[in-house]
């Protein structure tokens, strides 16, 4: 989502930053795994086991969020393609 306010990188500062200082501590013990959703101007948040459905709960709250998000526990939210294999075939 495109903020007037914020560029992207300032964004993905505040949000960390947010997490890592006030929510990091409460909800990485029972939430490894799941999303979490943060508006960044207000520090309200949801987690849910979908990222798009805490989007949703959050925004139907805070129409105008600035949203940040990331995967509780782990360093990127997504995984993209396949993996490597030593197998060789003839």
């Amino acid at each position: 989502m495109p903020y007037a306010q914020y560029n992207p990188d300032q964004v993905q500062s505040k949000g960390e930053a947010l997490y890592q200082q006030r929510l990091r501590s409460q909800v990485e013990k029972d939430n490894k795994g799941r999303y979490l959703v943060l508006d960044i101007e207000t520090g309200e948040f949801e987690i849910d086991d979908d990222d798009l459905t805490a989007t949703k709960r959050i925004l139907s709250r805070q129409p105008k969020a600035v949203l940040y998000g990331l995967r509780i526990g782990y360093p990127t939210a997504y995984r993209l393609g396949g993996r490597f294999t030593t197998e060789i075939t003839k």
